[in-house]
């Protein structure tokens, strides 16, 4: 049987609904066959929704799910009815979720705050009923107009963890059992290497004041550039207010303590600028061990006057009431997280001015573009009058000039979108 651990980015499909066609019909009454048109609009698709839940805590149900497809607009009904309007898609997910367009790597949303709904995308819009293309000169249009079609479009959701303090530093050094003292977390503990394999998330207290607190793993040399856990997990710090760096200040696994601090400082500032001007409170772990007290002097005589340092035992409690009181008062000065910022950046639209012109294997000339589009939703190739707004656009449109400055002559084809005739 499969197993999935803790998931922080996936790639899904997202798309909106298809609007839907407008009716082509007359009213028809006992004794009277046509009386005039009554065709009514299509209904407008769903939309793609996210919204943001706390209940989630990573992107798993992503994995069994990658496919998120809104309902199509109905068609247009009799007697002027509208068609039913497409149901949406609401996709839940993490609060701390960014959504990035998969082509361009822009961050198309940061889904934030418990309840949050973002529409990402809107559905196409339903086309019209032939009621609505009635003139003064046009009174009974046998055409209707399609609704609006619309691409799927890849996404990838990326999940930061939202939090105000991130615990770094090596494995092994106490950083779960410190979060499992301060909190009611109760991560997984046990004396060896990379026990952790998610970040583990607990709310601490201190008198009134409340804050979240993450247990980063993964981090070791190298971190920065893929090595270890640490490349997947570095990005969960980045929405952190403060670090609280956990050293082993007893070095009772032959480590050097103070080498151990500048490794993981260096692999959070080659990672991101923002990471290495985070605020720190270093907390020297394991000061009740054979060799931590001189280690500790060490330690303040070279970093004493940069940071807050702090020994304590976290297995026994002791020094984490002190820890605390710091973390608060540093929170206090401290602003609030805040979002990540969006990118500049809209979906594609077809264009219905645009056109390429090319000649395919045959010889034939091939209309393409947003136009062409347009027109195949517009256009009903056996009704006259629809025909003539068809030739109509094309010589507006400076079709048929370009067509000629290509070489089209009498007699060529040329096709667009469904429609192939002979020029003339």
């Amino acid at each position: 049987m499969a197993t999935y651990g803790f998931t922080d980015k996936v790639k899904i499909t997202v798309k909106a609904g298809n609007g839907g066609d407008g009716m082509n019909s007359f009213k028809a009454y006992k004794g009277k066959p046509a009386c005039g048109p009554d065709g009514g609009d299509g209904g407008d698709g769903g939309d793609v929704i996210f919204l943001g839940d706390a209940n989630m805590h990573d992107l798993l149900s992503f994995r069994f799910t990658a496919k998120y497809f809104a309902g199509d607009g109905g068609r247009g009904g009799t007697n002027q009815c509208f068609g039913k309007r497409g149901e949406d898609v609401v996709i839940k997910v993490p609060c701390g979720t960014l959504v990035r367009d998969a082509e361009s790597g822009k961050i198309l949303s940061d889904v934030y705050e418990d309840g949050e709904k973002v529409v990402l995308l809107r559905g196409g819009r339903g086309g019209k009923g032939n009621v609505r293309f009635t003139t003064a000169r046009r009174h009974a249009p046998n055409f209707a107009q399609r609704g609006v079609e619309v691409k799927p479009h890849a996404l990838i959701l990326e999940m930061k963890v939202i939090a105000d303090v991130g615990l770094v530093g090596f494995p092994n050094v106490g950083k779960s059992t410190l979060l499992s003292k301060i909190s009611a977390a109760k991560p997984k503990i046990a004396d060896y290497h990379f026990t952790t394999l998610s970040p583990n998330l607990g709310v601490a207290e201190y008198y009134e004041n409340r804050f979240i607190v993450a247990d980063i793993p993964g981090l070791i040399e190298g971190a920065s550039a893929g090595a270890g856990l640490g490349h997947d997990f570095l990005r969960h710090i980045e929405r952190t207010r403060m670090i609280c760096h956990v050293v082993d200040i007893s070095g009772c696994e032959g480590r050097d303590p103070l080498a151990d601090f500048e490794i993981i400082n260096d692999e959070l500032a080659s990672y991101s600028d923002t990471l290495a001007a985070l605020p720190q409170i270093v907390a020297l772990n394991k000061c009740d061990l054979a060799g931590a007290e001189e280690n500790i002097e060490k330690f303040r005589r070279r970093y004493g006057k940069q940071y807050k340092i702090l020994p304590l035992c976290a297995f026994r409690r002791e020094g984490t009431e002190a820890l605390l009181r710091e973390i608060s008062a540093l929170l206090s000065t401290l602003p609030p997280a805040e979002r990540i910022p969006t990118d500049e950046f809209a979906f594609e639209e077809a264009d219905n001015t645009q056109f390429e012109i090319f000649r395919d294997e045959n010889g034939a000339f091939v209309v393409v573009g947003g136009l062409v589009d347009m027109l195949c939703r517009n256009v009903v190739l056996n009704n006259h009058d629809s025909m003539n707004y068809f030739q109509r656009v094309l010589k507006l449109r400076g079709v048929f000039r370009e067509l000629e400055k290509m070489g089209c002559a009498a007699g060529d084809t040329v096709v667009v979108g469904e429609v192939e005739f002979e020029y003339v």
